[in-house]
């Protein structure tokens, strides 16, 4: 008696858009990590008494702010496309356009 082969199972839109968020963060990690270090260089062409510590601030500053703002505007867009946006809005009636 031959088995039956198992035909695969849908993917799940959780595990989509976490594998799609994984990748665009990737992404935005090493955009991040681009502009600290030119900002790092940047400041340390500047004045050349400048101590290491304030170079180091500068870049995980400049990295981390530029890290949280495109994983945020990622986050909008991804939420955007899903349709979680339309489905909370039509749950108040205020919101409704007239």
């Amino acid at each position: 008696m031959e088995a039956v082969p198992v035909p695969d199972p849908l993917p799940s839109p959780t595990a989509s858009l976490k594998r799609r968020f994984v990748r665009i963060f990737r992404l935005c990690a090493a955009l991040a990590l681009v502009v600290a270090v030119l900002a790092a260089i940047l400041v340390s062409r500047g004045d050349p008494t400048l101590h290491i510590h304030m170079v180091i601030a500068t870049a995980l500053g400049v990295g981390f702010t530029v890290l949280l703002g495109t994983s945020l505007m990622t986050l909008a867009f991804l939420s955007s496309s899903t349709g979680h946006d339309e489905q909370a809005s039509h749950a108040h009636p205020e919101n409704d356009d007239r």
